[in-house]
């Protein structure tokens, strides 16, 4: 079960500069990791983008989605991170290593050297890089990241795991490609022109977003989805596909929405501003989705 984000490279179409742009990016990221999303995933939409497109907007989600301690490492100097210093803090343990206290724990690092008898020495945030055994399935290179488990930090005891790295993930995809993942579960495009979220169809959908997953899509403030995929909006309004009645209910959600979603959502009915910015969206839609069926 996972749960992905998706937003547009014309997520900061209406920023009037970089800070300002690179500002609401964070939000973004906050949000994804405020809902404990796995991975968010950036597709183009080159004819709303203006002055920042999909290169910029995954950059700087890639370094807030990075622990502190490995973004001069992995990023360096870049132009695209020239207000990095604006982004708010996303204090998740996967990337402050707060959660390496406890034994057995789980935090990312980097290869900074490859040495003789199958050892690198690692940078994973504590005082020194330090040399590890590489497991034999394993193949590393200097530069790659990789998960290590810390079972104690005085002595520091800890080793190379084959596992994912923990924390949010973030790709450049096409839509297409992230609403067809065989992980993809329910997917949920956010517009003003969906059917309107209440109790009693929240109730319905998170039971299924429970056990399945899902993927959450959003578009860009001025320019949202129906547009971008050329969709009209009187096709929307009528993709609730969760039964009336429990006996339907159960039947789960089925495709057939527009534009390859399972349905088209409203998360913010009788909105009181015109355009709801996008990590307003994010807020609204993803802390509704949150919820718990029990």
């Amino acid at each position: 079960m996972t749960f992905s984000v998706l937003v547009p490279s014309s997520l900061v179409r209406e920023a009037e500069d970089k800070r300002e742009a690179t500002r609401k990016i964070g939000y973004v990221a906050r949000a994804a990791t405020v809902f404990r999303a796995d991975r968010i995933g950036v597709f183009p939409d080159p004819d709303g983008e203006r002055r920042w497109g999909g290169g910029f907007v995954s950059t700087v989600l890639e370094y807030a989605a990075t622990p502190p301690y490995l973004r001069k490492e992995v990023f360096g100097k870049r132009d695209e991170l020239e207000y990095a210093g604006v982004l708010p803090p996303l204090r998740a343990p996967s990337l402050t290593g707060s959660e390496s206290e406890g034994s057995g724990s789980l935090r990312q690092g980097i290869v900074t050297e490859v040495g003789p008898e199958g050892r690198v020495r690692v940078n994973c945030g504590l005082q020194h890089p330090i040399s590890l055994v590489v497991p034999p399935e394993m193949e590393v290179g200097e530069g790659k990241r990789v998960t290590v488990r810390i079972s104690s930090r005085s002595p520091v005891r800890a080793k190379l795991v084959d596992e994912p790295l923990s924390g949010l993930s973030v790709t450049r995809t096409d839509l297409p490609a992230a609403l067809d993942r065989d992980d993809a579960g329910v997917r949920i495009a956010t517009s003003r022109h969906g059917v309107e979220l209440t109790t009693r169809r929240l109730t319905e959908l998170v039971g299924r977003t429970e056990r399945d997953g899902m993927t959450v899509a959003f578009g860009s403030p001025g320019r949202g989805l129906p547009e971008m995929l050329d969709l009209p909006i009187d096709s929307l309004a009528d993709t609730w596909p969760v039964g009336e009645d429990e006996a339907d209910a159960e039947s789960g959600v089925e495709s057939g929405a527009p534009g390859r979603f399972d349905l088209w959502l409203n998360a913010v009915p009788n909105q009181g501003s015109e355009v709801v910015r996008t990590e307003e969206a994010m807020f609204a839609a993803l802390g509704c989705l949150n919820l718990k069926e029990k």
